[in-house]
């Protein structure tokens, strides 16, 4: 029996088992995002592909947990409590926004400790860690200020942020995804051996095609950047162009190491 189907892992959202998949796709939301918003995935990407969603505290079947604050905390636990499933088979990471972070992080944990590295990471709409964020925060400021920042940033639906109910279950998750990102110091360390597959917004003031080049130092391989139409959420906007992106690098992927490769270990 596989690890994924032995391990009821909060870590991971509802999986549906694919017994063809020889490669597994773990995907980090953006922040206030849950592990349903990769619900649709497997229907669309190749049969060879597990899908993996990632689900953070305080949200979905973990909607009880109180949301974790602070990225580096998240990166311990699931580079840990992941293990099992990290070394089943070959796997990819992708991360959007905050996930992106959070993922790179995983990653860079899983190759100094455990000596085993995603196949690629995929980064969408992050920049790199090493450039800082020169905004105020944003986190701690009172509901009207702090609402106002969500609408600019067009991630929250105005029907969600009309509904005064739902945001006062949203605006905790929110605002502790927000003080994640914002409280996010990265510390330098080595490259990574996989390639990194970074994507952006061509409408994204936040996140310039300059910053996602910049992801290029944390890689010993190939690292290109692929722009998208659309502002900082042009996973809503674009989602099957992005999908089609995906499945084209994990059908490349697979092509080029062999169906059966294991994890990368060195």
């Amino acid at each position: 029996m596989s690890a994924l189907a032995k391990i009821h892992n909060k870590w991971l959202g509802p999986v549906a088992r694919n017994p063809k998949a020889e490669i597994s796709l773990f995907c980090f939301p953006y922040a206030g995002g849950s592990a349903a918003l990769f619900s649709p995935w497997p229907r669309v990407l190749p049969n060879f592909v597990q899908v993996c969603p990632v689900q953070l505290p305080g949200r979905g079947n973990r909607h009880a947990e109180p949301p974790w604050r602070r990225i580096d905390q998240l990166a311990d636990a699931i580079a840990e409590d992941l293990l099992p499933v990290f070394k089943e088979k070959p796997f990819v990471f992708f991360g959007y926004s905050m996930g992106a972070s959070l993922a790179f992080e995983v990653a860079g944990r899983l190759s100094r400790r455990h000596k085993i590295e995603p196949q690629a990471l995929l980064i969408a709409a992050r920049r790199a860690p090493q450039i800082p964020l020169n905004d105020p925060p944003t986190h701690h400021l009172p509901e009207a200020e702090f609402v106002e920042e969500l609408k600019r940033l067009k991630g929250t639906p105005a029907e969600v942020i009309e509904h005064r109910e739902l945001m006062e279950l949203m605006l905790p998750l929110l605002r502790a995804d927000f003080e994640a990102v914002e409280t996010y110091e990265y510390l330098p360390s080595a490259p990574l051996q996989c390639p990194f597959f970074v994507m952006g917004g061509t409408e994204d003031t936040d996140v310039p095609r300059e910053f996602l080049e910049a992801w290029r130092t944390h890689t010993l391989s190939m690292c290109p950047v692929t722009m998208f139409p659309g502002d900082h959420f042009f996973l809503q906007s674009q989602a099957e162009m992005v999908l089609k992106f995906i499945a084209g690098i994990l059908t490349d992927l697979m092509a080029r190491t062999g169906r059966n490769r294991a994890p990368v270990q060195y």
